[in-house]
C-alpha cells in the first residue's frame, strides 16, 4: 500500500496525504455512481444514485477549495481501499438474476463506500480541528454529514421496500 511508502513527519504530512486520498475517492466514485444508478431497478435507488452522483461532484469540488485554502493543487493519492470496493459494486452491477436482489446487493456496495467515506472523512476533520484549520473542519463536517444521510437514505430503502420485495429463498442451515 502506499500509505507505508510515505514518510509522515507530522501531523499536516498525513492530513495532507487524507486529504489527497479523499479527493481520489470522490473522482472514483463520481465515475462509478452513475454506472449503480443505471443498473438499478428500482426507481428509488437509481434516483438516489443519481443524486449522489451529484452530491459527489461536489464534495470534490469542495476538497478543491480547502487544497486552495492550504495553498496546494488538487492531487489525487490512490485508494486501493475505493478501488477494491468500486470493483465489488462494479459486479454486483452486470450480476445476473432477480433485480430486487440485485437491487439490495447495489445498496450493500454504496453502503460500503458510504461507510469508507465517514471513517475518511471523520478522521480528516479531527485532524483539520487538531492542526487548528476550523473552516477546513467545518467543510469536512459537512461532507460528513452528507455521507451519512445518504447511508440513512440507503439504509431506509433496503429495510422499507428493496429487501422486502426480494426474494428471500430457503433459509441454509449449517
Amino acid at each position: 500500500m502506499a500509505i507505508f511508502a510515505e514518510e509522515f513527519n507530522n501531523l499536516n504530512d498525513f492530513f495532507i496525504h487524507e486529504l489527497e486520498s479523499l479527493y481520489d475517492v470522490e473522482k472514483r466514485l463520481a465515475e462509478a455512481l452513475p454506472k449503480m444508478a443505471e443498473a438499478a431497478h428500482d426507481s428509488q435507488l437509481k434516483s438516489g444514485f443519481q443524486m449522489h452522483t451529484t452530491q459527489t461532484e461536489e464534495h470534490a469540488r469542495r476538497l478543491e477549495n480547502i487544497f486552495a485554502q492550504l495553498g496546494r493543487e488538487p492531487k489525487r493519492e490512490t485508494s486501493e481501499a475505493i478501488k477494491g470496493i468500486i470493483s465489488e459494486g462494479d459486479d454486483i452491477a452486470s450480476a445476473k438474476g432477480n433485480d430486487m436482489v440485485r437491487d439490495a446487493a447495489l445498496i450493500t456496495a454504496g453502503q460500503k463506500a458510504e461507510h469508507f467515506e465517514i471513517a475518511s472523512y471523520g478522521s480528516a476533520r479531527t485532524h483539520a480541528r487538531h492542526l487548528g484549520f476550523d473552516d477546513i473542519a467545518k467543510t469536512l463536517q459537512q461532507t460528513l454529514n452528507e455521507e451519512g444521510d445518504t447511508d440513512k437514505k440507503l439504509t431506509e430503502l433496503a429495510e422499507r421496500g428493496i429487501n422486502v420485495r426480494a426474494p428471500q429463498g430457503e433459509p441454509t442451515h449449517a
